[in-house]
């Protein structure tokens, strides 16, 4: 579909949420419109993983009417918003430069990362780790169990995760050597994603935010961990929805904030 003469923050939002509904979100997340008007003119939309100063600020500079990020800068009830918050000041910053923003968690997690992260490492027969929701007759959810183009040791699927996912290094719990074929991918925290790798028969699981005893408690139940990082698993989003935009806004600019890892290893 084109739209001529730009188009509202509404419409962009309904297009959105035809292949990503605010239904298939899971309960305690926060997505759709947070900050702004409905009724705001779009020509321009800036896209992030989070809404942080720095995001705002290119945002801003780059004229955008539109930011969208998959992270929801408001998470959890705000009782003020005020200059003392960095919260505050980031909502101030979107309301001062007229920028309706918008967020996809969740429910882009369910029905575009699972899947997305699955071609990603090009996995086979893949369906969904966590089932959360039917959609048309199909189960979907978080995450993906599939099978790997060939079985390989855990130190080379660790080379073919960094590989596929464009990372310089992962952390690893398990046996180097111990041969893996089923595996499964859960793009972000993956400390949910345990259980229902070890009850669907995963050898291993790749995901982020895998703390000591998350790590080591899940290899001794039989399940090895490729922690490649919260947002190395998920900045594809940033490449996926720049396409899906340009495909359907034929007359609205879209840019990405370039891909950088805050999280650095020194």
């Amino acid at each position: 579909m084109e739209y001529k003469d730009g188009t509202s923050c509404k419409e962009i939002m309904d297009l959105i949420e035809k292949d990503y509904p605010p239904c298939a979100a899971l309960s305690f997340d926060n997505v759709g419109l947070l900050v702004g008007r409905k009724s705001k003119k779009v020509r321009r939309i800036y896209l992030a993983l989070d809404a942080t100063e720095e995001v705002i600020e290119h945002a801003a500079a780059w004229d955008a009417d539109m930011l969208i990020t998959h992270h929801p800068l408001i998470f959890t009830p705000l009782k003020s918003v005020t200059q003392e918050d960095f919260i505050g000041r980031r909502i101030m910053e979107l309301v001062r430069h007229d920028i309706s923003y918008y967020a996809m968690h969740t429910n882009y997690d369910v029905l575009g990362m699972a899947g997305l992260a699955a071609r990603k490492l090009n996995l086979q027969k893949a369906c969904p780790l966590d089932v959360t929701m039917e959609l048309c007759g199909r189960e979907e959810g978080i995450g993906r169990i599939g099978v790997l183009p060939r079985k390989m040791a855990l130190r080379e699927c660790c080379e073919y995760v960094k590989n596929r996912l464009g990372l310089e290094t992962v952390n690893v719990f398990g046996d180097m050597d111990m041969p893996v074929e089923c595996l499964a991918v859960s793009p972000g925290s993956g400390k949910g994603a345990i259980c229902p790798a070890l009850e669907r028969g995963a050898k291993v699981l790749v995901c982020g935010d895998i703390g000591h005893h998350e790590g080591i408690d899940a290899w001794a139940q039989g399940l090895a961990i490729i922690d490649a990082g919260h947002y190395g698993t998920e900045y594809m989003f940033l490449e996926d929805m720049e396409q899906y935009l340009r495909e359907r806004l034929g007359d609205v600019d879209v840019a990405a904030e370039p891909v950088r890892f805050p999280c650095r290893v020194v």
